[in-house]
């Protein structure tokens, strides 16, 4: 097979795995575009899932269209050391800008107002020249999004952006990514606003991509979350669209994978795309004809398991000091002992209860929480219910396996032992 025209490479330009078995997400969206611009009432939408499952492909994809819808767009990705105001800023004044609409009095007012919004991320008393420029020519307007309590601006920002976008009969679409990342206070004001917009049937939508406690977060902050947005949960793409994300860019090719190929590529990528992607560029480089077989996939899997070591799973790993390490360690340890008691099929097993985890460490729970607050904190790990922790990342504990290095609870003080600080 030619590997300069592999289609499973990234960017290659072919629909990417990510897209196969989507379209309802798709069609969902279009939906709430077409009712929103009707003046109807509608939520923001809200993409959950583990890594590697595509939500920054759906979340782009989902972009697009409401740029075919002549809507606004602008997106930013959320960073646990960023407040949202600076960002923010920077999306909707995309999202103005992409409106198409003549520059007024009106368009220059709003701009004024995202600048203001924005400006006012900087300390009080700061000089003009330490204030943060977004890049806007229009003059900041006074007294409007710029009080300095961010839910309070945030709802007088996007009331003011989404009054711009009726009047041209358009509407605007914000898209963040990485949503679980934003301040508490942030995510508050956020809620707020939505609240607000939505009983004004102002043609403003929030779609929001994170990790799969997102919904825990944003419940946590307004006890109403749960009526202000629809949840889709992004999952690992069910057998019959796993094998489409495989064909379809190999037909443009006119390359074909056999029956038993894509059992074997199945079996190793558990439909996830980010792992399609890497086996289908692996099987495509090495294969030497088409149809690629069960044997191809087999020589290749190697290969693919490599770069998944390194760029996928080797990346994260790397960013937990020794500590950490040990805790994510014995997070797949506990759930390969529930495994073997039978209790439970190992590929199967979402979560593990932290009591585990402290118990085959020789530990107190007490005493391992700067380490997993730490993970936590770095997207590792999240916990969808109390007590219980699991990995971002699919197929993370199989990988921790095969690196042969396990915890020893017999070693609690030892510097690796330590909870992280």
């Amino acid at each position: 097979m030619d590997p300069i025209r592999n289609p499973y490479a990234p960017g290659a330009g072919q629909r990417p795995p990510e897209l196969a078995g989507r379209d309802a997400e798709l069609q969902t969206f279009t939906i709430v575009l077409e009712r929103i611009s009707r003046g109807r009432p509608e939520r923001s939408v809200v993409l959950t899932g583990l890594r590697g499952v595509g939500k920054t492909v759906l979340l782009n994809a989902l972009r697009s269209a409401a740029v075919r819808a002549h809507w606004g767009t602008g997106k930013l990705e959320a960073r646990p050391d960023q407040r949202l105001r600076r960002p923010l800023s920077a999306a909707l004044h995309t999202a103005v800008r992409e409106l198409g609409h003549p520059q007024t009095d009106d368009v220059d007012h709003v701009l004024g107002v995202v600048k203001s919004f924005a400006q006012r991320d900087a300390p009080a008393g700061a000089k003009l020249r330490e204030r943060w420029n977004p890049g806007i020519d229009a003059p900041a307007v006074s007294g409007r999004a710029d009080s300095g309590d961010i839910e309070i601006d945030l709802v007088e920002l996007l009331s003011d952006v989404g009054g711009l976008a009726a009047d041209v009969g358009k509407g605007v679409a914000i898209f963040i990514d990485e949503m679980q990342d934003l301040h508490p206070e942030d995510v508050s004001a956020l809620c707020a606003a939505c609240h607000e917009i939505s009983q004004a049937a102002l043609p403003v939508v929030v779609v929001g991509a994170g990790l799969p406690h997102l919904p825990a977060v944003l419940s946590a902050s307004k006890s109403y979350s749960e009526r202000l947005f629809r949840y889709a949960r992004i999952d690992r793409l069910p057998r019959d669209a796993a094998e489409r994300a495989l064909q379809m860019p190999a037909k443009e090719e006119d390359a074909d994978f056999t029956e038993d190929a894509l059992e074997a590529m199945y079996s190793a990528t558990g439909g996830y795309p980010y792992f399609i992607q890497a086996y289908g560029k692996a099987v495509w480089d090495l294969a030497p004809r088409t149809p690629i077989t069960g044997e191809d996939v087999g020589v290749a899997a190697p290969e693919a398991e490599s770069e998944l070591a390194v760029g996928f799973f080797g990346s994260r790993y790397e960013r937990a000091t020794p500590g950490e390490r040990e805790y994510l360690r014995a997070m797949a340890d506990v759930a390969a002992d529930i495994a073997a008691k039978g209790e439970e099929e190992l590929d199967e097993i979402e979560s593990v209860p932290t009591s585990d985890v402290a118990k085959l460490l020789g530990r107190k729970p007490q005493s391992l929480s700067p380490a997993r607050d730490a993970l936590l904190k770095k997207g590792l790990i999240y916990s969808g219910e109390r007590g219980r922790i699991a990995f971002t990342v699919p197929h993370f504990g199989r990988y921790l396996r095969q690196q042969g290095e396990h915890p020893s609870p017999s070693r609690p003080s030892s510097d690796e032992a330590k909870p992280a600080e």
